[in-house]
């Protein structure tokens, strides 16, 4: 069984970094593109940041440019979140995703794999 696993998330102070990890347990998705999402309780999950196979970044969420950065290292079948400058807004179970069907890189409906979450929670 194919499996996601994240990793990293913490309660932190505004203005405080974290890093997030995600590992594979395929090299499978190595060929194809990876993100992030985050889901707070009674929204929609929303597309944080994408990237590419070969490390080109897909997308941005507007809330985040500037602050987070993704990247990937398909040695260890592996995707990254460096988030710096956090704000309490930032709070949120963060997923990574996978099996990109096609489409809408931003829509969680267009992803066919996905983490249990990691927790983020950033306090004022």
């Amino acid at each position: 069984q194919v499996r996601l696993v994240e990793s990293g998330g913490g309660s932190v102070q505004a203005g405080e970094s974290l890093r997030l990890s995600c590992v594979a347990s395929t090299s499978a998705y190595n060929t194809n593109s990876m993100a992030w999402f985050r889901q707070s309780p009674g929204a929609e999950r929303e597309g944080v940041a994408g990237i590419r196979s070969g490390g080109s970044i897909a997308f941005y969420a507007d809330s985040v440019k500037g602050r987070f950065t993704i990247s990937r290292d398909d040695d260890k079948n592996a995707v990254y979140l460096e988030m710096n400058n956090l704000k309490p807004e930032d709070t949120a179970k963060y997923y990574c995703a996978a099996a990109f069907h096609g489409g809408n890189l931003r829509s969680a409906s267009q992803w066919g794999a996905w983490g249990q979450g990691t927790q983020v929670t950033v306090s004022s």
